[in-house]
């Protein structure tokens, strides 16, 4: 996979004319954006922008079709079931295991394209229409595929059955017959329906004798000429010997059976038996596998597989797996007949039959429009223990490769990201990097979904990834003056820095307002008022609060000194406790010792003296302010009484 076999395709943008103007263009993860400069590809430019919309060019778009969501959904809990059993696939029950989770996976994509083919037929606007149609030929595509790989490379069906398994496979695959089989058995005279043979050869093509028979039985009745021609062509398809599952033959003995059955064939054939009737007759041959009589049958055969599997059936019934490829390469000259090329899909399945794994998953991620199906392929074939030899030259093996691409194309969409989460886990090599790149990437536009994203990241210990979400969560609410939120997010990202905006913004909320807001959250800090020394001392700013108004005045005071004298307050918040300390100093019993009130002076006296820090309110403004002016003589008039009274108290203490 690491050449480039062809161009990649050009996807052209209406109203863009990449001729005349300078494009410019933008990366994301999941889309680029297009636009037109102002500059064309000519010497002079006329400044004129000649296209004034900038296009969005989606990387994958079938992520926003909503089958398809349904298709990853779904797939994703057989994918994580799978990533579980690994441990406990051993011996013979893995292969049964295997096979079980690849038929999972094939019914979740009949059950998309039965939902997708009722949309196509039903839709009312044709464009719509296609565009269902597409997918139903994709889905169809990637169902046949899926279950050849199956045949081929889980189920790894030996000579025998590999014919069965290759029959049900045609037969699941080309529906045409039983429509074709509705119609015809639903007249009223089934035998003289014009399409009557064509059901019986398209029977009898697919392996189906048993219902060819029934139909022979219709034509016999109705015409005693043809009665007997149709009981001996019965009989020869009733004894046409085949391997059934339960048979316990060798293929020895089946080879020796068929051969003679062929025989049989052939001598009625050389005889003339079905000579009166050309229909007979060509049914005849065509169980003989003549393949001029097969490629007669190329508009009823409809396939180059159809054609194979029939050819092998009435000509190699006990073909091996080895020599599939040279029928497969046969089959497919002598159908096509040089008239046309192989289709990609052609490529594909003929890279199946030679058991070219690589080549397979190559040619489907070049022909299929999205990365879901390389990627679940790939991972069983991997499990299978099918990939083991083939590392990529850039570091990763391919099924990790094609998982990471897959994933990524998730995380383009607003809700499928979470699927995309547990795509990454299972990618051992850069799945944890993709995944921390990926998910800084998400818009987190509600609450709700910043949730979900934490928890993703917190579950797998991404510390820088929480933090940068707890970040723009209390950025956000900060904008929308939701102080309590914002000082949550800032704790739970241990970010000191925001933490201390935060708490300033509450101090400067409650100067304002005299109260606090979110008093629940402040009252219930914990341990996590240590992040920042601001946060601290709104805590303990809050506790002092709540001990004057449960009156444990000593006990309010003794905190209100401490944290002014700490250093913890900041500075410019200094005139605000000592005001608060106003009532402790009015109160009838005293509240502050001699050497409280001393250490209260002083900082009173640093205030109002000392040369304040930048942004704060200098002297000369304290005593030009009258309001602050009042403050600062009631604060030394009520600090000067108060130890008088402490002196007083503390020396009558003392004489006694």
């Amino acid at each position: 996979m690491e050449e480039l076999d062809s161009e990649p395709t050009v996807t052209l943008i209406p109203g863009v004319n990449s001729q005349k103007k300078q494009m410019c263009f933008d990366w994301g993860p999941g889309e680029m954006l297009v636009c037109e400069t102002s500059f064309n590809k000519k010497e002079k430019s006329d400044m004129v922008p000649g296209c004034p919309f900038i296009h969005i060019i989606r990387k994958n778009e079938d992520v926003y079709s909503q089958i398809l969501r349904k298709l990853f959904n779904e797939s994703h809990g057989i994918f994580v079931g799978l990533q579980r059993l690994e441990e406990e696939l051993t011996g013979k029950s893995r292969k049964t295991q295997l096979v079980r989770v690849s038929k999972n996976y094939r019914s979740v994509i009949r059950a998309c394209l039965e939902e997708m083919h009722q949309l196509a037929i039903a839709g009312k606007d044709p464009a719509i229409g296609r565009q269902f149609s597409i997918q139903v030929s994709s889905l169809s595509a990637m169902e046949l595929i899926w279950n050849l790989c199956e045949i081929l490379f889980i189920e790894v069906a030996p000579a025998g059955p590999l014919l069965l398994h290759l029959l049900d496979w045609v037969q699941l695959h080309v529906c045409e017959v039983d429509s074709l089989s509705a119609d015809v058995l639903g007249s009223e005279n089934p035998s003289k329906h014009e399409r009557f043979w064509n059901l019986v050869t398209v029977l009898v093509l697919q392996g189906r004798l048993d219902e060819a028979r029934q139909m022979l039985s219709k034509e016999a009745d109705c015409s005693p000429t043809s009665a007997g021609m149709c009981r001996i062509l019965g009989d020869l398809m009733r004894t046409m010997p085949i391997l059934s599952p339960g048979n316990t033959q060798t293929l020895t003995e089946l080879e020796l059976k068929w051969q003679h059955w062929h025989e049989e064939c052939e001598r009625h054939l050389q005889d003339g038996t079905f000579a009166s009737s050309p229909h007979l007759e060509s049914l005849c041959k065509v169980m003989l596998g003549d393949e001029a009589a097969l490629l007669e049958q190329k508009g009823l055969l409809s396939t180059w597989y159809h054609f194979l599997v029939t050819r092998l059936l009435y000509s190699h019934p006990t073909v091996k797996p080895t020599d599939l490829h040279f029928y497969a390469q046969s089959s497919l000259d002598l159908f096509l007949g040089g008239e046309s090329s192989p289709e990609p899909l052609d490529n594909i399945l003929m890279a199946a039959f030679e058991f070219d794994i690589h080549q397979v998953i190559k040619e489907c991620s070049i022909a299929l429009s999205n990365w879901w199906f390389v990627a679940h392929l790939t991972d069983l074939l991997d499990h299978c223990k099918l990939l083991q030899s083939h590392n990529l030259y850039f570091g990763s093996n391919m099924r990790e490769f094609l998982l990471l691409e897959y994933a990524s194309g998730l995380f383009a969409h607003h809700s499928l990201w979470q699927l995309g989460v547990d795509y990454f886990d299972h990618c051992p090599e850069l799945g944890r990097v993709s995944l921390e790149l990926h998910i800084e990437r998400i818009p987190l536009s509600t609450e709700q979904k910043a949730l979900k994203v934490l928890r993703v990241c917190e579950q797998r210990q991404m510390t820088e990834q929480v933090r940068s979400i707890c970040k723009i969560l209390a950025m956000k609410a900060v904008r929308n003056n939701r102080l309590g939120s914002a000082l949550s997010w800032s704790i739970r990202a241990k970010d000191a820095a925001f933490a201390t905006l935060v708490s300033d913004r509450f101090l400067r909320d409650y100067c304002e307002r005299g109260c606090f807001s979110d008093l629940d959250l402040i009252d219930n800090l914990g341990p996590a008022m240590m992040l920042s020394d601001r946060l601290t001392f709104l805590g303990k700013y809050r506790e002092f609060h709540r001990l004057y108004g449960e009156k444990r005045f000593v006990d309010a005071a003794s905190l209100l000194l401490s944290l002014m004298t700490s250093q913890i307050a900041p500075r410019s918040f200094w005139m605000t406790l000592l005001t608060d300390a106003l009532p402790l100093l009015e109160q009838k019993q005293v509240i502050f010792s001699a050497e409280q009130t001393y250490e209260l002076m002083r900082c009173l006296e640093d205030l109002t003296s000392e040369r304040p820090v930048r942004g704060e309110p200098d002297a000369q403004q304290l005593q030009d302010d009258d309001v602050e002016t009042t403050k600062v003589e009631m604060l030394r008039l009520a600090l000067a009484r108060n130890l008088a009274r402490s002196i007083i108290k503390e020396g009558s203490l003392e004489g006694s």
